[in-house]
């Protein structure tokens, strides 16, 4: 068995286990923690076993499973699905940590939950580790299920539309995408006399067929990726989900899920139909900047914290499909760095949210100022995934977005100026969310009290003066939230080890895409 094999198996048997202990809360949460600490233990050790040097996919597997269509259950990662599958592996026990006490909706238990998150990281695990293209939309789907049930079943008032709505748009998605697949297949056998699904064997025969055939298949792929990235106007199943979905479950829906989009974008769309990807490049793009200021604008307008969340990652996920289209070596390093870094920065950011509204009981933004001044860890957590968000220097997320702007400047100068507003907005609009819930007089009726003691504060702003007492990071949440600062400013100050991983399989990619580096680009290093 590979390490690849192991990191998919692994958290379907935990997910078994922890549902057979549904009825006994600890042992399934402990459970379930262990699974996830033993993934990371893998991850890390496949990531080790990972050689940049060597063939473009590794730890390889392959079961056979359709024989007559040739289709296998082939597993395989190259640098940009590894860096994905330890990021999972990392965030898994940091929000099952997280949702330790998880309040619950009523019948529901822990066990279940943590089932269907592990389950999930199964699922998403072999979406990116998937190398037939039958397969991958088989995964494609099937991992919408448990993630319906995580957000209808556990999520907010309105989680049954929310759940509805997000399951509709990928399935219709996939649909379109299953028509591309199929067209593959045909297209393959047409030419070869025997069709196939394997990517591998796909990437060269697609790439020399005609203009018009591969703005078909270029434009089914397209919609499943655009709808799950989301690109405008395909976002709008978002914001609702990540509204009403559980603080955890919106960690791996916006800072995981998320991201199939984009990875497939770089797995799928370009290799597969490289002709067509640079001649419909234009209209992915003016959909990447137009996402990049719609996103920051709607931010400013959210009243509701778990909503600004969602368009604030729209606009990112504008900045990586501008790196990804602007086809340059330094723009797809930038692109693929900024899946992770965004998975790590919004996903402290989600995790500091919902230990605000723990602790205020609401989640609009008007509820909440002058936290600082008690629960000053708090605060600055807060300010930390901010600073990471706006792409502060230091910070893991400057690299990427450095990256994605200098290198899709050369070959893309018109939309890259335009997206460059958006860094401008994303200073404002992370700076204006952390001046009204942390600075500033203590306001809000779900903060304010008349708590006594150590640790009671006086707001001298307000008439009256109420008494307020609010608990500041507790042991659990500082565990929680310690590694992921650590890796905002560990790869904020030396992300070459990531970028040494990545930057091979982006040279594979532009050589399957048949573009090169403009004169003015130096590379992704």
């Amino acid at each position: 068995m590979t390490l690849l094999l192991a990191l998919v198996l692994l958290p379907i048997v935990g997910s078994v286990v922890v549902a057979l202990l549904r009825g006994n809360a600890g042992a399934a949460k402990w459970t379930a923690l262990g699974f996830s600490l033993a993934e990371l233990v893998i991850a890390v050790a496949a990531w080790f076993a990972y050689d940049p040097a060597g063939p473009r996919m590794q730890l390889t597997s392959s079961i056979p499973w359709i024989p007559s269509f040739d289709i296998n259950f082939s597993l395989g990662v190259d640098g940009i699905a590894l860096v994905m599958v330890l990021v999972i592996a990392v965030l898994m026990p940091l929000v099952l940590g997280y949702s330790w006490g998880e309040k619950l909706p009523e019948g529901r238990t822990h066990g279940g939950f943590f089932s269907l998150l592990l389950l999930e990281q199964a699922l998403t695990v072999a979406v990116f580790a998937a190398t037939d293209v039958f397969l991958f939309y088989v995964l494609f789907e099937i991992m919408l299920i448990p993630m319906y049930f995580l957000i209808g079943g556990y999520g907010g008032e309105n989680r049954s539309y929310a759940a509805v709505k997000f399951f509709l748009y990928s399935f219709l998605g996939g649909l379109i995408m299953l028509a591309s697949a199929i067209g593959a297949y045909s297209y393959s056998a047409q030419v070869t006399g025997e069709g196939t699904f394997d990517w591998a064997k796909l990437v060269p025969i697609l790439s020399d067929a005609p203009l018009n055939v591969q703005i078909w298949l270029f434009l089914g792929f397209f919609a499943a990726f655009a709808i799950k990235a989301p690109l405008i106007p395909f976002h709008t199943w978002l914001p609702d989900a990540a509204q009403q979905a559980p603080i955890g479950v919106a960690v791996i829906v916006v800072g995981v899920l998320d991201k199939v989009g984009t990875f497939g974008f770089l797995r799928y769309s370009l290799p597969l139909t490289p002709q067509a990807s640079q001649q419909l490049a234009p209209l992915v793009l003016v959909l990447a900047v137009i996402g990049v200021l719609y996103g920051s604008l709607q931010a400013f307008g959210q009243t509701d914290l778990k909503r600004f969340i969602a368009y604030v990652s729209i606009a990112h996920f504008g900045f990586i499909a501008l790196g990804i289209f602007a086809f340059t070596s330094q723009a797809h390093v930038g692109a693929v760095s900024y899946m992770i870094n965004h998975s790590i920065a919004t996903g402290m950011l989600i995790l500091v949210i919902g230990m605000i509204i723990v602790r205020g009981g609401s989640t609009r933004i008007a509820d909440y100022g002058g936290m600082a001044k008690v629960t000053p860890l708090l605060a600055g957590t807060l300010l930390i995934a901010g600073l990471s968000t706006l792409s502060l220097p230091g910070t893991n997320s400057f690299v990427s977005e450095f990256l994605v702007l200098v290198g899709s400047f050369p070959t893309r100068p018109v939309y890259t100026t335009l997206a460059t507003i958006g860094m401008v907005l994303a200073a404002v609009y992370v700076l204006w969310l952390y001046q009204r819930t942390m600075q500033g007089p203590v306001r809000g009726d779900a903060l304010l009290g008349t708590a006594t003691g150590p640790g009671a504060v006086t707001d001298p702003n307000r008439e009256g003066a109420h008494r307020l007492r609010l608990p500041d990071l507790g042991a659990r949440e500082i565990a929680v939230l310690a590694p992921l600062v650590v890796l905002i400013i560990g790869l904020g100050v030396y992300p070459k080890p990531v970028l040494d991983v990545i930057n091979p399989s982006v040279a594979a990619t532009m050589s399957e895409v048949g573009v090169t580096d403009p004169v003015t680009s130096q590379g992704g290093n």
